[in-house]
């Protein structure tokens, strides 16, 4: 503390000083002339400091290193280091993580891997102990974690609380299993995340009476605004498949703005690369008429308070020397990125090695009972049948009632059937033979099937098709490759993208896996032949999630979000 109060006072040289440059000031809400110095990873203050370092930043501006308030790093298909690579360059100096996905395949030994795989790194990952592994009581996950089970990592370094708390029935209804998940938090002073698309009125308040302070499953201000009034903060969604920022920002202002925080949520290495990361949520929100400095510290100092990461999300003295340089504040294009005062990024490469993290504990988690190509034939005994309506822009479904006609067996054929594939859904981490089959409505696929081992929360096999040949061999491909995602076409298989680890993660790098990530999709929308208005891989994994209305489809039958219960395909 001294040494760092002689550099303050100008006694003894600050490490770096960066000239030439305009501060973000977040908490007035302006800008002010720099330098600013930086020691002993720490902001010092701004002034003309004598440095060991100088470092021009030509007329740029100086911000706080961005916060992602919520993010699940498996969906992005890669491995925290290989994360840590693409995000740094594009000014995010930390992330939430919420690691329900890998927890849901591998249990504790999953979030270990999180941790472990996040030491040391020089981007700052902080994990939400995930509540709902299952997501509900109504899958089959690999795993299950009780507030005990918590208990063993509650108390590690790098968490911050507990994850997202999907089963909002079981809060509202009181469950005790639940409660003691968000109660642990609250006993360590900690926060509970929240997850209650749809949920209004007296339930909303329950829900909130629970003390879960945060929500980034809204998409309409009225729900926003209704959360924000209750306490909540509201974390604005930019992902690859779910895009609200649009739409909320649109209800921000200076009344409410400290209550957001920006978010992705669920976004693809290809899309990180090419358009950023938390600095494209803010070029989005300024377009959108948002101030710049707001939006700052909507991407910085709000999620840092929120989460309670005191020294972090604004430049003053005694801060984290987490820095950002940009060129303006319309582009957010990122010249230098510093954590901890020391600069690991510099006009999009990354300056410091990232050594990569394997850990045998997550491998070969893909457990089939055998199959047929019996075992997807869907018999029709009526006309009419409920099918999964794909819509557009998220990961929203809606619940629809379809014309369906029989091939001369009986049997639902989607080729008979315009606009119409066959979704089937396949337990895979104890090889129960358990396995679901539904009517999936404008997802548009012709001549072939789609398989992946990624499928929220509990990942199952998901596989979509127009005939019951390919579903089978795009089945038997992901289990021979570990997990990933295949593509198939008139029994040959097109493309694929191995995730070895759990069935979640590529052992590439963040590159090789946008590349081919990037040769699916141009193969499902061009070959296969998927609606051009979704994101085919984003859109198809999300389909057996039953917290996201209106219905899903797990390994135990096709749900209904709204009644949050079981239902039958077929309309008799």
């Amino acid at each position: 503390m001294k040494q760092l109060i002689d550099m303050a006072a100008g006694r003894i040289p600050v490490d770096t000083l960066i000239i030439n440059c305009t501060v973000v000031d977040v908490f007035n809400q302006r800008l002010i002339d720099g330098p600013l110095a930086l020691g002993m990873g720490k902001v010092i203050g701004i002034g003309d400091y004598e440095a060991r370092e100088i470092i021009d930043a030509n007329g740029g501006i100086v911000m706080p290193g961005l916060i992602d308030s919520h993010v699940h790093i498996e969906s992005s298909s890669i491995t925290p280091p290989q994360f840590a690579r693409i995000v740094l360059p594009h000014g995010t100096t930390t992330v939430i993580a919420d690691p329900h996905e890998i927890a849901n395949v591998c249990g504790l030994d999953g979030i270990r891997y999180m941790l472990d795989a996040s030491r040391n790194l020089p981007l700052n990952v902080k994990i939400m102990l995930p509540s709902c592994v299952p997501a509900t009581p109504f899958e089959e996950a690999g795993a299950k974690l009780m507030a005990e089970d918590l208990a063993e990592l509650i108390s590690h370094p790098d968490v911050l609380g507990v994850g997202e708390v999907m089963d909002f029935p079981a809060v509202i209804n009181g469950d005790e299993a639940m409660l003691a998940k968000v109660k642990l938090a609250h006993d360590h002073g900690y926060i509970a995340d929240g997850h209650s698309p749809g949920l209004k009125g007296l339930d909303l308040q329950a829900y909130a009476m629970a003390g879960i302070k945060t929500d980034h499953e809204c998409s309409s201000i009225e729900a926003m605004l209704a959360r924000i009034q209750m306490g909540m903060y509201i974390q604005i969604r930019e992902g690859s498949a779910c895009k609200d920022l649009l739409e909320l920002v649109k209800g921000v202002n200076a009344a409410n703005a400290r209550r957001c925080l920006f978010c992705t949520d669920d976004r693809e290495p290809k899309d990180i690369i090419n358009g950023g990361h938390i600095n494209k949520n803010l070029r989005l929100a300024v377009e959108s008429g948002i101030d710049p400095i707001m939006a700052i510290t909507i991407g910085t100092l709000n999620a840092a308070e929120c989460y309670g990461l005191k020294k972090k999300g604004a430049l003053a003295p005694g801060y984290d020397g987490d820095v950002v340089i940009i060129d303006d504040l319309e582009s957010f294009n990122v010249n230098r990125v510093f954590c901890a005062g020391q600069e690991v990024a510099r006009h999009g490469e990354l300056l410091v090695a990232i050594e990569d993290y394997h850990c045998s504990s997550v491998m070969n988690t893909v457990k089939l009972a055998p199959l047929s190509v019996e075992n997807f034939e869907l018999p029709l005994t009526s006309d009419k049948a409920r099918a999964i309506g794909v819509l557009p822009g998220g990961v929203l479904t809606k619940a629809l009632t379809v014309d369906v006609k029989a091939d001369d067996h009986g049997l639902f054929d989607a080729c008979l059937n315009q606009g119409l594939n066959k979704l089937a859904v396949i337990e895979r981490h104890k090889a129960s033979g358990n396995m679901s089959l539904a009517i999936l409505a404008d997802y548009g696929l012709t001549g072939g099937a789609i398989a992946t081992t990624v499928s929220h929360d509990s990942h199952n096999i998901v596989v979509v098709g127009d005939n019951d040949q390919d579903m089978l061999t795009a089945v038997k491909q992901v289990e021979s490759i570990g997990g990933g995602f295949v593509l198939v076409q008139n029994g040959e298989v097109i493309g694929e993208l191995p995730l070895p680890i759990a069935g979640l993660m590529s052992d590439q790098n963040a590159e090789t896996v946008a590349k081919t990530m990037g040769e699916l999709l141009s193969k499902a929308r061009n070959t296969l032949g998927v609606n051009a208005n979704i994101q085919p891989l984003m859109t198809l994994v999300f389909m057996s999630l039953p917290v996201i209305p209106e219905l899903k489809l797990t390994s135990n039958g096709l749900f209904d979000v709204r009644s949050f219960s079981f239902t039958s395909t077929l309309i008799q």
